[in-house]
């Protein structure tokens, strides 16, 4: 079947005079070219990732780009059979990557932008530490050789490992990657406010590289998790065959599908020992209204929806 839906994720820290009037200026834009998603304005900049008809993502990022001034704004671009999102979001926020540190401001200070052509030697290095700057979740689905998993619930907990883990690494070369960039871009200008010397951040992000290197030449191994239905990219940044947990919304593979642990749409291996009788009755109904709300045609705004709404795009 040929792809027609077009996704673009992007970010872009710039200062914004009235965050307030570009929301509803974006949304009417985004209206317009009938885009779903979320993007999210602060007076730092803007962060989305929105999906439209293929044939009008260009008309949709040029209208966006007029109305930002953003002209160098670049975009990650991916496919998809059908609409990845229920519904748009445009969304004013104090940050548009939520750390909750003033000293970290890449309007001021960021890291050394590492090419995904240069990549592979600056993390193969022994002496350099590598972090993952996503979720936990994210970084079980994939992520790079050598990453160290920081075991963040949320961006919020960032500061605490670095202070709590590479308070001695001053001077080591530390070289920190996620999904977009825009994590990394707050947390290179946190480590460096903090005093690391050597700090670096793959430019564009996971996504960056899984478009541009070659499988054959990458070190990246799983999935990248993205907030949509299609949960997980691979390289290429095609769709992987893999789905989420409606009950504690963990991506699964094959073998979780196999657990005598795994109910569909209410739970899964990660989650069934902890989830309560009552919970997994709420979730067991919930996902009975999904699949009647299928059955007519409908779009239920169950566990996806929840997706798109708690987490940051890009």
């Amino acid at each position: 079947m040929m792809l027609q839906i077009s996704v673009a994720a992007f970010y872009r820290f710039a200062p914004i005079a009235d965050p307030e009037g570009l929301r509803a200026r974006l949304f009417a834009i985004c209206r317009e070219f009938s885009a779903k998603g979320i993007l999210l304005v602060a007076s730092e900049g803007i962060n989305g990732t929105i999906a439209t008809a293929a044939a009008r993502m260009a008309g949709l990022l040029d209208a966006i780009k007029a109305e930002t001034g953003f002209h160098d704004l670049t975009p990650r671009l991916s496919s998809d059979e059908v609409m990845p999102f229920l519904r748009l979001k445009v969304r004013l926020k104090k940050e548009i990557v939520t750390l909750g540190r003033v000293d970290a401001d890449p309007l001021k200070q960021v890291g050394t932008y590492v090419a995904p052509s240069d990549w592979n030697a600056l993390i193969s290095d022994p002496q350099t530490i590598v972090i993952d700057t996503r979720n936990e979740y994210e970084y079980r689905l994939g992520t790079f050789e050598h990453a160290i998993d920081p075991a963040t619930p949320t961006f919020r907990d960032f500061p605490t490992f670095v202070e709590q883990t590479l308070a001695t690494d001053k001077e080591r070369p530390i070289a920190m990657f996620c999904t977009g960039g825009i994590r990394c871009e707050k947390a290179t200008s946190y480590l460096v406010a903090e005093g690391f010397k050597n700090v670096y951040h793959l430019q564009g992000g996971i996504l960056n590289y899984l478009e541009t290197i070659p499988e054959e030449e990458s070190l990246w191994h799983g999935g990248c998790f993205v907030f949509d239905r299609r949960v997980a990219l691979g390289h290429g940044l095609k769709p992987l065959p893999l789905r989420l947990c409606y009950g504690c919304l963990a991506p699964l593979d094959e073998a979780d599908f196999s657990s005598p642990d795994y109910e569909e749409g209410v739970c899964c291996p990660h989650c069934a020992p902890l989830i309560t009788p009552a919970r997994r009755a709420a979730v067991r109904e919930r996902h009975r209204q999904t699949q009647l709300a299928h059955k007519r045609g409908q779009s239920h705004l169950g566990p996806r929806s929840g997706i798109i709404s708690d987490h940051e795009p890009a």
